[in-house]
């Protein structure tokens, strides 16, 4: 697509604004694997760079930007551990914002989801690093992860807190930060999810984190929040 209107994002290095020939506003990321489209999201090409929209219908990280979170620790040269990978939509635009200079070490368990994102992502891209693994087990993909700037947890799991806290002793560098996105009915439904966020950022207060800011995701994901912490 071309005739959109290009904008770097006032705060957020690696991300921008993109105003579509319809008027419609969209944020995007530089595309990294020019040409190729991971989910089916539109490509924009501005002079001789391309962009990505990203739809934060289906990210979390961009639901939690569009509600105003306040810092993103993903910036560019950084080295991200991303926790529950999945077939790779935003760690696709993880990659673009940390560009070539950045790592993205991507966990995911399920063997499907891993291999849709080799073929979606690692065949394209020389900055990401599949690892086949339980995320509650980091100790077992220790050799294959260096030391990171950003712990990124996005996993069905019912204790989300403590597997990112435990990532985090082995991989955050002292002065990192780490992003959780909480899904309160992976942890219990038959809490209301105002609860469920709270005792799990609970969990990461006594495991000596200090929490910058929690941020709804409604109206782009129900009974969600992205928390972001520092270690103390």
């Amino acid at each position: 697509m071309l005739g959109a209107n290009v904008r770097r994002h006032d705060r957020f290095e690696g991300v921008y604004w993109l105003t579509l020939p319809d008027g419609v506003r969209r944020l995007a990321t530089k595309n990294l694997a020019l040409g190729v489209s991971v989910y089916g999201e539109t490509l924009v090409k501005d002079a001789n760079t391309e962009y990505r929209t990203w739809d934060a219908y289906r990210s979390k990280l961009a639901a939690a930007i569009l509600r105003d979170l306040d810092s993103l620790p993903i910036q560019p040269g950084k080295n991200v551990l991303y926790l529950g990978a999945a077939s790779g939509t935003t760690a696709s635009h993880v990659s673009d914002i940390v560009d070539e200079q950045g790592r993205v070490y991507c966990v995911e368990f399920a063997q499907r989801s891993m291999r849709e994102l080799i073929d979606a992502l690692c065949e394209h891209r020389t900055n990401v690093y599949p690892v086949l693994a339980d995320a509650r087990m980091p100790e077992r993909y220790k050799s294959l992860v260096g030391q990171v700037d950003v712990v990124y947890c996005d996993i069905a799991q019912p204790e989300q807190a403590r597997i990112l806290a435990d990532n985090a002793d082995l991989f955050l560098k002292p002065n990192g930060s780490a992003l959780i996105a909480i899904k309160s009915r992976s942890i219990d439904v038959t809490m209301d999810p105002s609860d469920v966020f709270k005792r799990e950022i609970s969990v990461l207060k006594k495991r000596h984190f200090v929490v910058s800011q929690t941020v709804r995701l409604e109206p782009y994901e129900k009974d969600h929040a992205l928390v972001h912490v520092t270690p103390e």
